[in-house]
């Protein structure tokens, strides 16, 4: 039997399509409420879905993973909150087509358009994930280290314009990614005589804490009464006329070709895709004048892109063994609890796994695009909810979550312990991103680092076309941001000074 029909079939299992349901329905109730993300809600499932087989628990995390990013367009639509980071862009022009009084065609043009960005990223996974692996498996321990660092600079590189920042978290992650045991000699290092931490600091209790309790009581701190916009109450017709979806054809398929491309990308997502697939319809548009204030084509493009990335993120991550986004660098803890390793052997011992995750994502895709069409005035209604009522239930899911891993009192303690230090880093502005991804990827670049010197000294680097090519990169993505802004500054600066010239006095 060949892997692609193993690895379909085995989505047959009434278990697992049950898991797709039950993920469906968390994830539009995860993307609906506005701060709960999709990596905070795939981390909280994590510690109960660790008790299922593989292929369930997957089922669950990618389903959630999906659906959370068709509800978060809800809040972004309708009281111009994005649900999750990816619907930033969904509020450029969804929530002024809400109060033109177009909430119901801008909520069902998002879900088509997020349903079709989602499919071109899964195809993208099936034609891609394999001959990427391939190439990886050319990778020696010089090529690994130097792919290690690009994942990490390309995160901190993105860090929302905050490089300094997001160095200083990397740091810490990288920090925090040592304790355990040396990964050459197997010397216990930084466990301070507590054999829980001689496997490293639990990693599902590390995120639930930076991303369940950091956004818990960041949202507590920062609550008022009252809420800045009113939910949409005229909803208009629904669904778009043959006129609206000739307009929609040109920014998806825009939108496509840039959420792919950045999907790729070791720690982009969602967030970044949306706008850059906004920017680019408008670029291409007839009326680029209406973007930002209504626009089919825009709402179109942004969530296209953005959900196309899933596809290019599963892909990364399977293929090379580096999270793709935060969600998938969640997924990776699971995986590797499982005993699911990702990487280029992955492809190799378990290529029906692949084919298995593709269709868990199709599925996925196609019920939250009915839930979506059917059910979204009711997803709607939530955000009518109490926010307190929200905060107590993420809290117990946290607790009894992190405790259901290891039955360990120590994890509950290392998670509200990463829950005050998210929290720091939120209040001051630092991402938690790349704490996470310094975390997972730590080990695995000082192992391959010091594999390297000892196989051939830094010689072994340095005559690496891959090696230094990466490292090149990786460099790039640090220095021309800063200077980019820099350059934009003093071309401002320069055009203030002319017309400050050029102005007649009165």
């Amino acid at each position: 039997m060949s892997p692609i029909v193993e690895g379909f079939s085995a989505l047959l299992d009434p278990m697992v399509l049950l898991c797709i349901a039950a993920g469906a329905l968390l994830g539009m109730l995860v993307g609906a409420f506005p701060g709960v993300t999709a990596t905070m809600a795939v981390a909280l499932a994590s510690g109960f879905t660790l008790s299922l087989e593989p292929l369930p628990g997957l089922a669950v995390l990618l389903t959630i993973y999906v659906a959370a990013n068709f509800g978060d367009r809800v809040p972004a639509i309708l009281v111009n909150t994005p649900g999750t980071p990816a619907s930033i862009a969904t509020t450029f022009d969804g929530y002024a087509m809400a109060r033109q009084g177009r909430a119901g065609l801008a909520l069902t043009s998002s879900a088509f358009a997020s349903a079709w960005g989602t499919l071109v990223g899964v195809v993208l996974l099936m034609v891609a994930a394999i001959p990427l692996s391939r190439l990886a498996l050319n990778f020696g321990p010089a090529e690994m280290f130097a792919l290690v660092v690009f994942g990490l600079t390309m995160m901190i590189g993105v860090s929302g314009g905050r490089i300094v920042k997001g160095l200083m978290a990397g740091g810490l992650g990288l920090l925090l990614g040592a304790v355990g045991r040396d990964p050459i000699t197997g010397t216990p290092r930084f466990t301070f005589g507590l054999p829980e931490l001689s496997d490293g600091i639990p990693f599902i209790a590390a995120i639930i804490g930076l991303f369940g309790i950091a956004e818990v009581m960041n949202q507590i701190l920062v609550h008022r009464r009252g809420r800045e916009a009113e939910p949409i109450k005229e909803f208009g017709r629904w669904f778009p006329r043959r006129s609206d979806w000739r307009t929609m054809l040109k920014p998806m398929a825009i939108g496509s070709g840039v959420g792919g491309v950045v999907g790729i990308v070791p720690a982009t997502g969602g967030d970044i895709a949306g706008i850059l697939g906004w920017d680019q319809a408008r670029r291409a548009s007839k009326r680029p004048e209406e973007f930002g204030k209504g626009s089919l084509e825009g709402i179109t493009a942004a969530d296209t892109s953005s959900n196309a990335t899933l596809g290019g993120s599963v892909t990364t991550t399977l293929a090379l063994g580096l999270p793709g986004d935060s969600v998938m660098a969640v997924m990776i803890g699971s995986m590797v609890v499982w005993g699911i390793q990702p990487g280029p052997s992955l492809f190799a011992n378990q290529p029906d796994l692949v084919y298995s995750i593709a269709g868990i994502m199709l599925i996925a895709t196609v019920v939250a695009l009915v839930i979506s069409v059917l059910r979204m005035r009711g997803v709607a209604k939530l955000l009518e909810l109490p926010q307190h009522f929200l905060w107590a239930v993420i809290l117990v899911f946290c607790m009894v979550g992190t405790y259901a891993v290891n039955n360990s009192v120590l994890d509950v303690a290392v998670m509200l312990v990463f829950g005050l230090v998210g929290l720091f880093l939120k209040r001051f502005g630092i991402p938690p991103g790349p704490v996470v991804l310094g975390l997972i990827l730590g080990g695995l670049a000082e192992g391959n680092l010091r594999r390297a010197l000892e196989i051939g000294g830094p010689e072994n680097i340095l005559t690496s076309p891959i090696a230094l090519g990466l490292l090149a990169v990786s460099a790039l993505a640090l220095v021309v941001p800063p200077l980019r802004t820099a350059w934009g500054a003093r071309r401002a600066r320069a055009r203030a000074a002319s017309e400050n010239t050029t102005t007649p006095a009165p």
